[in-house]
C-alpha cells in the first residue's frame, strides 16, 4: 500500500506531512528515510496529523535523525495549513494538540504563493529543570519578574559562548554576536553545543545579531536536524530572549537564511508566531520497509 505526503515548507524549513491512517508502523525509520535529500524526499523532519480528543487535530514531528520533537513552529503552521486545505478544520481558527500542549492558531491571509498563520507557541519556561540543562554555578537574573539564564558560559574550543538559555516546549540554546551571522562557524560549533554535557537532552543553538529594535538576523542549528533555513521555536526562543535582555522591542521580525518570521510576546504569556506556510506538491511512494 502506497504511502501519501504532501511536502510542505515555511521560510525555507521544509516537512513531509503524512495523516495518521495506520500505513506506516515505524516513524522514527521513515523519518530518516523521507528527511534525506540524496536517497528519500528530502526535508528537515515529518510532520504527522494525528486525531486528538480535545482539539481539532494532533501533531507528532520526527527530526532527520528518527527523534520526536517536543515542539515546532514552523512545522505546526505548515499542518495548520494542510489541515485547512483538506477541510479537517473549518474556518479562520485551529486548535492543534502537540506533546508541548495544544496550540491555537489561525489564518491571517492567503494568496497564490501560501497562507500566512499565526500560531500560539506557549509560554516559556526559564528554570534549569524544565529547560533542562545542568546550571553548574550560574544564576538567574529577574527582568519584570522573570527569573532566567540570560549569560550562561559555554566554552567550546576558542569560543566563549554567552547563551540566554529557554524552553519553548524544547530546548533552546541562544548566543547573540556583533559579528554578521553568515561568518560564524556553525557547523563547526552547532554539533558541540547541541550534545554539550550541560543539556542532557540536547540543544537547539542560535547565533543572532541585532540589526535595529524591530529586526534581527539568525541562523539556528537544529537538534537532531544540523543546520536548517528557518525554525519557528527557534525565532520564538530568540524574540524572548531579545526581549529579556532589552535588545529589542515588541514585536520583533528574525530574519533567517529562509525568510522572515515575526515574533509577539507580551510577558509573561504566551508566544505569537507568525509566517507564511506553503504546499510545494503532493506525492506517494511504496511502502516496503516503514
Amino acid at each position: 500500500m502506497s504511502i501519501s505526503f504532501t511536502k510542505m515548507q515555511s521560510a525555507g524549513n521544509d516537512f513531509v506531512v503524512v495523516e495518521d491512517n495506520g500505513i506506516i508502523k515505524d516513524y522514527p525509520a521513515f523519518a530518516r528515510f523521507a528527511c534525506d535529500r540524496h536517497f528519500g524526499i528530502g526535508s528537515d523532519g515529518v510532520m504527522v496529523i494525528t486525531s486528538a480528543t480535545d482539539a481539532d487535530a494532533g501533531m507528532r514531528m520526527y527530526n532527520p535523525d528518527g527523534s520526536e520533537a517536543e515542539a515546532c513552529g514552523n512545522g505546526l503552521r505548515c499542518l495548520v495549513k494542510y489541515c485547512f486545505d483538506k477541510g479537517i478544520a473549518r474556518g479562520k481558527t485551529i486548535s492543534i494538540a502537540t506533546i508541548a500542549g495544544t496550540r491555537q492558531a489561525r489564518i491571517i491571509e492567503s494568496d497564490i504563493i501560501g497562507t500566512t498563520i499565526e500560531a500560539g507557541m506557549g509560554k516559556p519556561s526559564f528554570d534549569a529543570d524544565s529547560i533542562p540543562f545542568d546550571p553548574g554555578e550560574s544564576r538567574t537574573e529577574e527582568v519584570v519578574g522573570i527569573k532566567a539564564y540570560l549569560n550562561f558560559n559555554l566554552i567550546i574550543d576558542e569560543y566563549k559562548l554567552s547563551l540566554a538559555l529557554v524552553s519553548m516546549g524544547n530546548p533552546h540554546a541562544v548566543c547573540f554576536i556583533t559579528q554578521p551571522v553568515s561568518g560564524f562557524p556553525l557547523h563547526r560549533i552547532g554539533p558541540r553545543v547541541e550534545h554539550s554535557a550541560v543539556f542532557p537532552r540536547k540543544t537547539n543553538f542560535e547565533v543572532v545579531r541585532i540589526i535595529n529594535r524591530n529586526i534581527v538576523e539568525a541562523r539556528v542549528w537544529e537538534r537532531g536536524a544540523g543546520e536548517t533555513l528557518a525554525c519557528g521555536s527557534g525565532a520564538c526562543a530568540i524574540g524572548v530572549s531579545a526581549q529579556l535582555l532589552g535588545l529589542v522591542d515588541n514585536p520583533v521580525t528574525v530574519s533567517l537564511p529562509g525568510g522572515k518570521l515575526e515574533v509577539n510576546w507580551n510577558q509573561p504569556g504566551e508566544v505569537q508566531l507568525k509566517g507564511k506556510a506553503v504546499t510545494v506538491f503532493h506525492g506517494e511512494l511504496p511502502n516496503t520497509t516503514f
